[in-house]
């Protein structure tokens, strides 16, 4: 409880008295001002629970008791200023609650085992301490429906689904898709994947970045060695599916050793020179503008002698599973010498503007013999990211990046 305390100074005997009288009259109105003053919540005690302090000095001081006098008829002032609060400086404000952080909300529409090979719970954990949800997208209900989403995450395939996304992009421009689907539709098909590898012509201080030839081959086998001849093609020849839709099928890749086992393969279909590469191949992850390589076990070489003794078409399985890292093995320094990471960090950087896409990885083999000559043999959109050392930190760091970026984009407009 406060106690208010007054020092009132009172001159002489004469003006004692007459301070007494005063005194004694204001204590009997006191009540009233008292109660004025609690219900303006000036927080003002009684005059009961006031501690005052009078002290007496010469008879030349004796105007203070005429000022008082004058200065206690003036309850009218006395009650603007409480009104106003001039009186006693209220308690300060209590502090406001603390903001609670905004949820990141990341729509996601992929597959079953996309979601369960994506989705880990380290990832999902990760992603709640840092402010991000994850909620699935209902393919049953209209996209504009649901959300609100601030990112939406996506790889399903069909013309209805893209056409769906497309115009769901038109009609939120503030919600960023990842990433947009005719710029993902142009790595479903191998004709064109890596073209603009190939205008790139990329080469730096630190090496040189190309594709192999190939051929594309949309109908009649029997056509084949021909073109084979005709576009200066040197066995052994790897042939892939022209389309690239992530199916099982597309991944049914085969190596002919020579010219007439090619008319065994069924078109539409991509052959590509093979390039002897030490067995070793580099999967170089993009997420948005990191960059993470791992080694994987490839195809070995293949010798002239080789070449020569072995004929037709043999098919082999994936080389890019977790299983075929090469990451722990004990290989030549020449062969498992990562590429360097300034080439790496500029060639993506310009891949990633001319594709236009943030989500994907390059199958990046070096030229066996040679320190600095690399080939994109494959791109893959939304790759499996599971199999990517460290890739909850990676990936969360990116979303969060993301919502920065529109937040700020956002405030300065």
């Amino acid at each position: 409880m406060l106690v208010k305390e007054e020092v009132v100074v009172v001159v002489g005997r004469n003006e004692a008295a007459a301070y007494a009288r005063e005194e004694k009259n204001a204590s009997r109105q006191q009540p009233e001002e008292d109660e004025k003053a609690c219900f303006l919540g000036l927080g003002f005690p009684p005059a009961s629970q006031q501690k005052k302090s009078v002290v007496v000095l010469g008879r030349n001081e004796a105007g203070y008791g005429r000022e008082e006098k004058n200065a206690s008829r003036q309850p009218e002032e006395d009650e603007k200023a409480c009104f106003l609060g001039l009186g006693f400086p209220p308690s300060p404000p209590p502090p406001p609650p603390p903001q609670q952080r905004k949820s990141v909300v990341v729509g996601y529409a992929l597959t079953s085992k996309k979601t369960k090979s994506f989705l880990q719970p380290k990832l999902e954990g990760l992603a709640r301490n840092k402010g991000i949800l994850f909620v699935a997208i209902d393919q049953n209900r209209p996209l504009s429906e649901q959300g609100p989403f601030d990112i939406v995450l996506h790889k399903l395939s069909g013309k209805e689904w893209r056409q769906i996304l497309e115009d769901y992009r038109q009609s939120h421009p503030e919600v960023t898709v990842l990433d947009p689907p005719d710029a993902i539709q142009h790595l479903h098909n191998r004709q064109y994947m890596l073209q603009e590898v190939a205008d790139m012509n990329f080469s730096d201080s630190h090496g040189k970045v190309g594709v192999p030839r190939q051929l594309v081959v949309k109908r009649d086998a029997s056509c084949i060695p021909d073109a084979v001849s005709r576009a200066g093609l040197r066995l052994p020849i790897v042939a892939k599916p022209l389309v690239a839709d992530g199916s099982a099928k597309s991944h049914e890749l085969s190596l002919a050793y020579d010219r007439y086992s090619l008319q065994k393969l069924e078109p539409p279909l991509v052959l590509q020179e093979f390039v002897n590469h030490g067995g070793v191949m580099f999967k170089v992850y993009i997420v948005g503008e990191a960059i993470k390589v791992v080694r994987r076990f490839s195809l070995p070489n293949v010798s002239r002698k080789e070449l020569s003794k072995n004929a037709g078409v043999f098919p082999f399985p994936r080389v890019s599973c977790a299983a075929a890292s090469a990451d722990e093995a004990d290989l030549d320094p020449s062969v498992a010498e990562l590429p360097p990471r300034p080439l790496l960090e500029r060639f993506a950087k310009e891949l990633r503007r001319r594709l236009g896409l943030r989500l994907f990885n390059l199958d990046i083999i070096r030229e066996h013999g040679t320190r600095d000559h690399y080939y994109v043999i494959d791109i893959n959109y939304f790759p499996g990211y599971g199999k990517m050392p460290e890739y909850e930190y990676i990936f969360t760091d990116f979303l969060l990046s993301l919502a920065q970026s529109k937040y700020r984009k956002r405030s300065s407009s």
